[in-house]
């Protein structure tokens, strides 16, 4: 049976859930690329149609395909990661389109991607063994084969493994970029919030959930009105194939701007109030399989798709616990072996007697959202945290502390002050509220932050 060794999203609901205070944040991006690239001088106004790196017996192996800033995209990394769509397409039960139109899409992710990258290493944004190491055992995990398998079992699907370790790297630094210059810039409003609740009440919506799939035409903010008018009109064409029948997914493909587009332009299940914003009033309005009309947003032009809906029931009574921990974070002094024996020693040192958790927590946590307050995360649901914390808290009895464990973020102990059943309060839908409020928010923000990265970065395609 062919596994499926996909990567994170960026999207809402993916594969990692984190409570605020558990360290930064990683919500990865979506199609990242490998390829460790010979550094090229690249002289102004100089003819690059392709840069030949030749064997002894001469043979091109490959050229440059796009300039990026200082950076290159090559050959190699597009035909790669052509291969990789291509193979995720199919298990999606997708024919890929033309080679052309493949190309295309492959070659405006990985600009993108490279502009990413650029940014996230000129903000200092770096990516540990450790946490990398996290993430790959999460693959693993969700693929049912033990970690130290993973070569062998990547290997059995034709992939490098070192390539997909670079390529995971990749995607973990460009999540915490777009989480600290999208994600953290998006303010929620008291009214906003009150507005949200008000409509949640009168609006059956709120126990819906809609499969939604969207092509996104775009649009510069600084487009003329001649670029304008291009876009208007592909927008209606492609709204009038969708509604004669076309495949949807296969004009996202060959049409949309979208991160989403080599996905079929699919935005997975969301709640009513998650959708996009500019959607929220129109998916609700949608049958099962029915195309909307063209919609103007300040990033271009949207044709959206509802391709199916499903009814939620909502729990006014959850499960919480309330948690405090300590984090410490492995660096080039310190290795992941070091911290974990400085965690042991703080843990005998407290249930000694000698320190008192939130005071030595205080201290020595390297968790910015937590240790003022003596590592207190406050009461939380269970699922709000990462997966491998969500199981270590789920086996302590209330006054127990954890032995030291690892998640992405670093290395931890943790202590159960308590579990409740709780009636979720008028507070607590209001954070509900500021969290679907930002999440809604997100994918509108993101492409415009994209459109803005491409816009003020210096991208040159070649000619083949």
């Amino acid at each position: 049976m062919r596994r499926h060794f996909l990567f994170w999203t960026r999207t809402r609901g993916g594969a990692v859930r984190t409570s605020r205070p558990l360290a930064p944040t990683a919500r990865a991006a979506v199609y990242l690329v490998m390829a460790a690239v010979a550094l090229a001088v690249l002289l102004p106004g100089r003819a690059l149609a392709q840069t030949r790196q030749l064997s002894t017996q001469g043979q091109l192996l490959d050229r440059i395909v796009a300039i990026v800033n200082s950076g290159v995209v090559l050959q190699s990394e597009v035909d790669n990661r052509m291969k990789q769509v291509e193979t995720e397409l199919r298990a999606e039960g997708l024919s890929p389109p033309p080679q052309s139109v493949l190309q295309k899409q492959v070659l405006h992710n990985l600009i993108l991607e490279h502009l990413e990258l650029q940014q996230a290493r000129q903000s200092g944004i770096r990516i540990s063994n450790d946490t990398l190491n996290e993430a790959m055992k999460s693959v693993a995990a969700r693929n049912h084969i033990p970690f130290a398998d993973l070569p062998t079992a990547l290997a059995q699907e034709g992939i490098n493994y070192a390539a997909y370790r670079q390529q995971m790297r990749n995607q973990l630094a460009i999540g915490l970029l777009r989480e600290r210059d999208v994600l953290e810039r998006i303010v929620v409003t008291p009214r906003e919030v009150d507005q949200f609740l008000a409509r949640q009440a009168r609006e059956p919506t709120s126990n819906a959930e809609f499969d939604v799939s969207q092509i996104l035409i775009a649009v510069s903010p600084g487009a003329t009105p001649t670029q304008l008018a291009a876009a208007k009109r592909l927008a209606e064409k492609v709204d009038r194939l969708a509604k004669s029948g076309k495949n949807f997914a296969k004009l996202a493909i060959t049409y949309s701007d979208s991160s989403d587009a080599l996905k079929g332009g699919n935005l997975g299940w969301r709640k009513g109030f998650d959708l996009p914003t500019f959607l929220t009033d129109v998916v609700p309005q949608l049958k099962p399989g029915e195309v909307g009309n063209v919609l103007r947003t300040a990033s271009g032009f949207h044709i959206v798709k509802l391709d199916n809906v499903r009814l939620q029931t909502h729990k006014d009574i959850v499960e919480q616990v309330h948690v405090r921990h300590i984090l410490l974070i492995p660096n080039a002094i310190q290795d992941a072996a070091t911290v974990r024996e400085r965690l042991e020693k703080i843990r005998k040192e407290i249930l000694s007697g000698k320190v008192k958790f939130s005071v030595i927590a205080a201290s020595v946590s390297q968790d910015p959202g937590s240790a003022s307050a003596g590592g207190n995360l406050g009461w939380q649901s269970p699922d709000a945290f990462t997966p491998r914390f969500a199981a270590a808290i789920a086996k302590l009895k209330v006054g127990q502390i954890s032995k030291p464990f690892q998640t992405r973020y670093g290395w931890h102990i943790a202590q159960l002050l308590g579990r409740r059943k709780f009636n979720e309060t008028k507070e607590m839908k209001r954070l509900h509220a500021i969290e679907a409020i930002r999440a809604s928010r997100a994918e509108e923000d993101t492409q415009l932050w994209l459109q803005r990265l491409r816009d003020d970065g210096y991208v040159r395609v070649l000619a083949g």
